[in-house]
């Protein structure tokens, strides 16, 4: 095929430029050239996008943009390339063609090193960035966007493990471009691209007008970025497990116990050594590279198969704090799914996993070998009489929090089988503020995680363990028994990123000057720790629940387990369920509260599809129902948010019945229940915030309609109103644990002040209660839940409302009165009478 050039009047056209047709042709020839490179590549290719969410980048598309890479690499940047282009920003490879800017849109912050055999690059200024900058300040209009990336061919924790793996998980830093081919092919299908936020290169350079001063201070400034970068998503280097675990032996506190033995029992220092490394071996975490990738590609495929997904919350703030600082979540425990969800988000979203404490009774044949390989490490249940061990233990978790790896522990101690979150097990914390003791070089900050799951795995076995079976001892079986439930669905997971607690602020604000002390005389155990670790275990179960999310099946439990005999007409089960949802809405538990979207009758098909409601139907409308089996299980999810309607449930309580309240007895009311209700729910108002949350709960129940004003009396709606029922609704979901405390205190008062202990009180009271339940069909195995009037007891001593005398029994005055009445007045008749006479 000839060119012919274009004529006008037998004579080339006379704005005909040659040279720009040939750049034309040269442009199109180059983005074939890149088209078919990125196609060639794609195929050995996988790519997964984690760090930031892009579309909070705010990446200006009027403004050019040049990327920052570690290494050089032509591999990169067709990986780069493709990925911008598919973000819906200016491809880099067209840029460079537009000749926007000088230079190359890519630069490099390290070359490679002449040796192969070293991991580490050297640092360089690419003398392009000069070029731009300069660029750059010839007009005081122009800045450019610096967007730092990095490309990982493949992600190893466990970095140190295998030469081979070295040289291709950092294959950029090394000297042969052979390494990045090997890379490719080897851990091309596991590719992760992370963008971070771009720089202005104009607000970096300020007032510098050199613009060797400005490139050299750009890669300064990126050779920090990366290391952050690299430490938040891989983690910091630790040594190989069977160095670190040859390690604990020879460790300050492990020595200390083996002189101690040697001492007062003659032992053999061979033996105890060898003891204490068996010990650190039966810990020790494993995490494997290989193990990871198949249980990231397990998981993907279950929670495709049983769930319709996972949906994160708030994990922004968690990708800013996790690169200076040691991260130590704290999630609840609802099921042994938990172990491998948080580690399935962390990973997909490009965050460094965590070492995760498990209990030894998970450590079975080939499900402890998994669990082990994805980062868990396993603790017993107690340790207090083996010192050696706890010594191991104590060494082990400070080798971790000092390299600044993540880490991951229960503080509920187990699961939950109520729905509630459980009452704090401090003794991880105070593990882990020991270790701080020692060494508070690297911060720590604690990431309180709630989950809430629509349906757990384990409904049937803790449904069978509320009705008094005894807890199964985990095994192999059951773990096969569980994959019969990959053919049910069990709806959505939420999983919520609390408010971090910043460790050093905490520690500063209730013990200052607290590092500037020596504690190894006392073993890092100084006498003000325990009181401050009881509160900080508090803290982080309050702000776990501060964090909760409210799912469908949660608004489906709240509404129907308040109906008679555990049945609604469906037409008014789906407007008590959006009236919920939408009183949530107007007055939101805390900033993190997360609602359901859609609309109830979406909700209840949901629910039905799960099992957990089942349809009746008929001529004058379908009826929603209940059996027992699905009215236990669903008090599971209503606990699981009832701290979220504690306050307006107690004011329903209060007003249900009719009764008139001004602003004040209101007030004094809920201040008299409030600090039980905060013990046992763990609500984050403080005492003093507590007016000011009901006079807000009060506006909103006016604006809905549920409540009137009349002469500064409160009082309910009148009952012909759709606003009654639900009202009714809300007070029934807090009656109970009124009823319980109504119970407990006419026990122990009919008993007379210094007659009982308070184990025979938590005792007495359970029976009572369990007595009760049968004779009023209350399906809430709680009511009777020993743990619940444990707490009680504890908190009418904490208010002095009750005291313990020299024999361990209760006393009691007149004080305990206010709480009596406040309790008759929001009882009902009839079972307040049930109860007085059942004492």
């Amino acid at each position: 095929m000839t060119f012919k050039p274009p004529v006008s009047g037998g004579t080339l056209a006379p704005n005909y430029d040659p040279s720009g047709l040939i750049m034309s042709v040269i442009r199109k020839i180059r983005s074939k050239i890149n088209h078919w490179q990125a196609k060639l590549l794609y195929r050995l290719v996988k790519t997964r996008i984690i760090g930031a969410d892009t579309s909070s980048l705010n990446i200006d598309p009027n403004k050019p943009s040049i990327y920052a890479m570690q290494y050089p690499s032509f591999a990169e940047q067709i990986v780069i390339n493709k990925e911008v282009g598919e973000l819906g920003w200016t491809p880099p490879f067209q840029q460079r063609l537009t000749k926007i800017i000088p230079g190359s849109p890519y630069f490099s912050t390290y070359r490679r090193h002449a040796n192969p055999f070293r991991k580490d690059g050297v640092p360089i200024v690419a003398k392009q960035l000069m070029r731009q900058a300069e660029w750059m300040l010839e007009d005081d209009e122009r800045d450019i966007q610096v967007i730092p990336v990095k490309v990982m061919w493949g992600r190893a924790p466990e970095r140190e493990r295998s030469f081979l793996k070295i040289w291709l998980q950092n294959a950029g830093s090394l000297g042969s471009r052979l390494m990045t081919f090997f890379a490719v092919i080897f851990n091309g299908r596991n590719t992760f691209v992370h963008f971070s936020k771009p720089l202005s290169l104009r607000e970096l350079a300020g007032t510098e007008t050199s613009p060797e001063l400005i490139a050299r201070k750009l890669a300064r400034v990126l050779r920090v970025h990366n290391r952050k970068v690299t430490k938040s998503v891989l983690g910091p280097e630790l040594s190989h497990r069977r160095t670190l675990v040859h390690r604990i032996p020879n460790r300050p506190m492990v020595r200390q116990v083996i002189d101690d033995e040697i001492a007062e029992k003659s032992a053999s220092r061979v033996k105890l050594r060898a003891q204490a490394l068996k010990y650190a071996d039966e810990i020790a975490s494993n995490i494997s590279y290989t193990n990871l990738r198949f249980l990231d590609l397990l998981l993907t495929w279950v929670w495709n198969k049983i769930y319709n997904g996972t949906e994160v919350h708030n994990i922004d703030q968690l990708k800013d704090v996790s690169r200076d600082n040691t991260i130590v979540y704290v999630p609840c425990h609802r099921s042994h799914i938990d172990y491998l969800l948080l580690s399935y988000v962390l990973y997909g979203r490009g965050l460094q996993l965590p070492q995760i404490a498990a209990g030894i009774n998970l450590n079975m044949p080939v499900v402890g070998s998994i669990l082990r390989r994805g980062g868990a490490f396993f603790m017993r249940r107690t340790f207090r009489d083996n010192k050696l061990y706890g010594a191991v233990f104590d060494e082990y978790l400070h080798s971790v929090f000092t390299h600044g790896y993540s880490s991951e522990y229960f503080v509920e101690g187990g699961r939950s089988r109520t729905g509630r979150t459980l009452s704090p097990k401090a003794g991880m914390l105070a593990m882990t503020v020991r270790s701080y003791l020692r060494d508070s070089k690297k911060p720590i900050i604690f990431v309180p995680v709630y989950t809430g799951y629509e349906k757990v795995f384990e409904e049937k076995s803790y449904l069978g363990e509320l009705r008094g079976k005894e807890k199964k001892k985990e095994s192999l079986l059951d773990v096969v028994g569980t994959l019969r439930s990959l053919k049910k669905s069990f709806g959505k997971v939420h999983v919520t990123f609390g408010d971090p607690i910043h460790l050093t602020p905490y520690l500063d604000e209730r013990q200052p000057g607290w590092n500037k002390q020596d504690y190894s005389d006392c073993n890092y155990r100084p006498e003000w720790a325990p009181k401050l670790v009881d509160d900080l275990a508090q803290t982080v179960v309050t702000e776990i629940n501060r964090a909760a999310s409210v799912n469908p099946i949660n608004l489906v439990a709240m509404t129907i387990l308040s109906a008679p005999r555990q049945a609604m007409d469906e037409t008014q089960l789906k407007r008590q369920m959006e009236a919920y949802r939408d009183l949530l809405a107007m007055a939101p538990y805390s900033s993190m509260t997360v609602l359901p979207n859609g609309h109830a009758s979406d909700w209840l098909a949901h629910a039905e599809k799960l099992g957990s409601v089942s349809r009746s139907t008929h001529p004058m409308g379908d009826l929603i129902q209940t059996n027992e089996r699905q009215a236990v299980t669903l008090t599971y999810y209503r606990n699981n948010i009832l701290h979220i309607f504690a306050l307006p449930s107690l004011i329903s309580c209060l007003l249900i019945n009719n009764r008139r309240y001004t602003f004040a007895e209101v007030v004094t009311s809920c201040r008299t229940l409030y600090p039980f209700l905060k013990a046992e729910l763990f609500l984050y108002w403080k005492e003093e915030e507590l007016e000011g949350v009901v006079q807000s709960w009060l506006d909103v129940l006016e604006k809905r309609g549920y409540i009137c004003r009349n002469d500064d009396h409160y009082h309910c709606a009148t009952d012909d109103t759709d606003a009654y029922p639900h009202m009714q609704g809300m007070a029934d979901a807090m009656m109970q644990t009124l009823q319980r405390y109504f119970l407990a205190v006419s026990r122990l008062k009919n008993q007379g002040s210094g007659n009982l202990g308070a184990k025979q009180l938590e005792e007495q009271s359970a029976q009572l209660a369990q007595r009760l339940s049968l004779l009023f069909g209350i399906n809430a195995p709680e009511f009777f839940d020993k743990a619940l009037f444990r707490s009680l007891i504890q908190q009418l001593i904490k208010e002095e409302m009750v005291t313990v005398n020299d024999d361990d029994l209760l006393s009691f005055d007149i004080g305990l009165n206010p709480l009596i009445a406040v309790l008759e007045n929001v009882l009902d008749g009839r079972l307040r009478q049930t109860i007085l006479n059942s004492i």
